[in-house]
């Protein structure tokens, strides 16, 4: 698993953190200094878990954090100053990054990791059902488009169409979607 540190402070303050997320499975740890140290990693790599010590030195790290949660399946955690949570915390948790106040004892650390690590699971687990959703829509998609074809150039009727593409599915031991894109390549160029 890969972590990223974001923090403006110096390295010596992300190696202690750097080690408990050793501790918690991580392999590869990253540092960033700023927001945009950050982004800029953040664009070639995927993160498992990116730990945000606010403040930054270019930015709060409120946005960073929200940015991240809406496009990534990676775990985000906030750690904000103990007096600035009751702020930051309503502004940013509703976009599912998790806050802790700072300093952190190790226990509450290794607790909010968990929790991080069970919201990256349940994440994934919505981004891969996501994807199969899309799959199987672009299927239906293209399977319409097939029977419009054998309609239209076949003079069948949809039923028609509709029974001879899962027909030749089974015949042909493929999926009605290769079917479709064979039929759309046959008819439509």
């Amino acid at each position: 698993m890969q972590a990223l540190i974001v923090s403006g402070a110096d390295a010596q303050h992300a190696q202690p953190l750097g080690a408990l997320l050793k501790t918690a499975g991580y392999a590869r740890i990253l540092v960033a200094g700023s927001g945009g140290a950050a982004r800029r990693q953040l664009d070639q790599a995927e993160f498992d878990l990116v730990l945000i010590c606010a403040p930054l030195p270019d930015e709060y790290g409120h946005e960073l954090a929200i940015q991240l949660a809406e496009s990534s399946t990676g775990g985000v955690v906030l750690a904000v100053r103990r007096e600035e949570y009751g702020d930051i915390a309503p502004r940013v948790e509703p976009y599912g990054v998790l806050v802790a106040d700072s300093p952190l004892s190790r226990p509450q650390f290794l607790r909010v990791l968990r929790m991080a690590a069970g919201q990256r699971y349940r994440l994934q687990g919505l981004h891969r059902e996501n994807v199969k959703l899309h799959g199987r829509i672009q299927e239906i998609r293209l399977v319409d488009r097939a029977k419009c074809a054998l309609i239209q150039y076949l003079d069948m009727t949809e039923p028609q169409a509709h029974r001879y593409i899962e027909k030749q599915a089974m015949d042909l031991r493929i999926t009605r979607g290769q079917v479709a894109k064979n039929i759309l390549k046959t008819y439509e160029n």
